[in-house]
């Protein structure tokens, strides 16, 4: 049988909530909320509070006490954590496996930053933990050319080397807002998709704003079929 590095990554498709849909609230409140919206999953970002009163926010340092209770209120609401980010992960391995470390002990199975710059880190991380990393784009920055990620091909050309746990976190909005359509970016990307944050939008302009899924010009069953 091939080794994990050599397999395609899991075909489960599990739609859930990002949290920041939420972030007004705390990570206890967008749990909630979430679960009484219908979703079965969350993926957390870095830095929400964890509940009100307390002064514990999401992420690698907050503690096992405040992790502890965070596990306690996704087990209330029947929630799973499947993904993490978007996050730094740092070139140093000792701060980055603590945060693999973190994720793994709250069966995170993804997750997605930027930091371009520790895929070596990264690569070894994935290998130890057994966890997908999925490189996430923002929109494209006029006065920025060293930004690159927004450019799918920019990001298949950094992993299509790499582990095959290692691959794309397709932010379907930003795409749009770089002029990408979002199914052209999904093929040339096909087998390093780690994950989706999937947005319509309701034009190709870096001022796009987000519509109701359908409603705009992502095209939605396209992208749900590509999965």
């Amino acid at each position: 049988s091939s080794s994990p590095e050599t397999q395609n990554p899991p075909t489960e498709f599990m739609m859930g909530v990002q949290a920041w849909t939420f972030n007004r609230f705390t990570a206890f409140e967008a749990i909630e909320q979430a679960a009484h919206a219908g979703s079965k999953y969350i993926e957390f970002y870095p830095g929400q509070k964890l509940r009100p009163g307390s002064e514990a926010t999401l992420g690698q340092d907050m503690g096992d006490g405040p992790t502890a209770e965070l596990r306690e209120q996704l087990a209330k609401f029947g929630l799973r954590p499947v993904a993490f980010g978007v996050t730094g992960i740092s070139t140093d391995p000792a701060r980055a496996r603590a945060l693999f470390q973190w994720a793994k002990g709250l069966g995170i199975q993804v997750i997605n930053t930027e930091s371009t710059e520790a895929l070596d880190t990264i690569e070894s991380m994935v290998k130890e933990f057994d966890i997908k990393v999925g490189i996430h784009n923002h929109p494209r920055r006029a006065n920025d050319p060293n930004y690159k990620v927004w450019d799918p091909a920019y990001v298949l050309s950094l992993v299509k080397n790499r582990d095959r746990r290692i691959g794309s976190c397709a932010d379907t909005g930003h795409w749009v807002r770089s002029g990408i359509k979002p199914i052209d970016a999904l093929r040339l990307l096909r087998g390093r998709i780690m994950g989706c944050h999937l947005k319509d939008l309701n034009e190709f302009a870096p001022s796009a704003h987000d519509v109701p899924y359908g409603t705009g010009i992502s095209d939605i069953p396209a992208i749900l079929n590509e999965f």
